[in-house]
């Protein structure tokens, strides 16, 4: 399988809306799922690409220790 083919297949597969896409409608589901894969890609492949997101990486050594209140 080629990656073309399979990007198809992927699209394909995503062009079945969802019930709440169907409920909302679409005017051409083929490439409301190409936009939505290609953009998902890019998510992937970036991890910082979607606006206003901020994943953090910590070890559980890199975070504040916990202050006990007192007695």
């Amino acid at each position: 399988m080629t990656d073309e083919q399979s990007d198809q297949d992927r699209v394909e597969s995503r062009a079945h809306l969802l019930p709440e896409e169907a409920a909302a409608g679409s005017d051409d589901p083929q490439a409301q799922a190409e936009a939505i894969l290609a953009e998902s890609d890019i998510r992937e492949a970036d991890q910082n690409a979607a606006p206003d997101t901020v994943l953090e990486r910590r070890t559980s050594d890199q975070t504040v220790v916990a202050v006990e209140p007192p007695d």
